[in-house]
């Protein structure tokens, strides 16, 4: 936990350090809606009408892109940690690597986020709706408005859902994928994102599970919890004080070496050949 915590600290601070780059983040977001067009990818204007019919659906969606996506992630590693240790090891070095690779892109690739960039066509539904996340774009605000590429709330969704989904045996466990599937609604709906924010973040992430491999556990196992797995520990080890060796008076005689039963009866054979030769007498 205090890795990530870290990690998460160094997000933010290198997140601030990326702030400010007003220009190159609207060239890149016009590069990125032009790909998309090209890529005939559906609008994300598209979304954000579906979602603007009900004004109750839009605010609920707000409420979701900020208030879910942290909390969701620590109850996520906390389960983890506690339930699943293997498991949390692997998962916890997944988070690592896909954060420090969305920073570098945060830093290498500013882009305005749809809400920013006029020629989406799309509304910051947190202004207008509520609840806000970010005010205006400022270069001295702790929050870059920039980092929009890749979308790391996309990428933790789809790391939460995948590790339940290892770490489970349950047939209800392939449901953890709406969770992914409705950030990525969120985000888009919303304008904070563009598809090729989530895409990206996927394909990171796909590069990081093919090098990180999940433990394996045999079909039909369940991987121990921490407290299964301390005591297991416990029981085998002695308590403190006892000693290895049995004691008492079950405890087994020590097996004699063959010198020393060779030693001992020597006298007996000595004693059986003089009772021999006294009656050939």
């Amino acid at each position: 936990m205090l890795l990530i915590s870290a990690l998460y600290l160094g997000y933010k601070f290198g997140r601030r350090a990326a702030n400010g780059q007003f220009a190159d983040a609207y060239d890149n977001a016009e590069r990125v809606w032009d790909l998309e067009r090209w890529l005939h990818l559906p609008s994300e204007a598209s979304v954000q009408d579906l979602l603007l019919h009900s004004e109750a659906v839009i605010r609920s969606v707000n409420v979701y892109y900020a208030t879910v996506h942290f909390p969701a992630t620590v109850l996520f590693l906390v389960w983890m940690y506690w339930r699943r240790p293997a498991h949390y090891v692997w998962i916890r070095w997944v988070f690592t690597w896909l954060t420090g690779a969305g920073l570098v892109l945060h830093l290498l690739v500013p882009l305005a986020p749809p809400r920013l960039f006029r020629e989406s066509g799309l509304v910051d539904t947190g202004v207008v709706y509520g609840p806000a996340v970010y005010d205006k774009p400022d270069a001295d605000s702790m929050a870059n408005q920039f980092a929009a590429m890749p979308s790391l709330h996309v990428g933790w969704a789809v790391v939460i859902a995948i590790g339940l989904i290892v770490a489970t045996r349950g047939r209800l466990r392939w449901l953890w994928l709406l969770h992914p599937l409705i950030t990525v609604l969120a985000v888009v709906g919303t304008g904070h994102h563009y598809w090729m924010d989530g895409i990206v973040a996927t394909v990171l992430l796909g590069g990081i599970l093919l090098m990180l491999r999940p433990p394996r556990i045999l079909p039909g196992e369940t991987a121990p919890s921490r407290r299964e797995t301390e005591a297991g520990r416990d029981a085998r080890s002695p308590a403190p004080g006892a000693s290895a060796e049995p004691q008492g008076p079950t405890a087994e005689k020590p097996t004699a070496r063959p010198e020393e039963e060779e030693a001992e009866e020597a006298p007996a054979r000595t004693a059986a050949s003089r009772g021999t030769q006294r009656r050939g007498r």
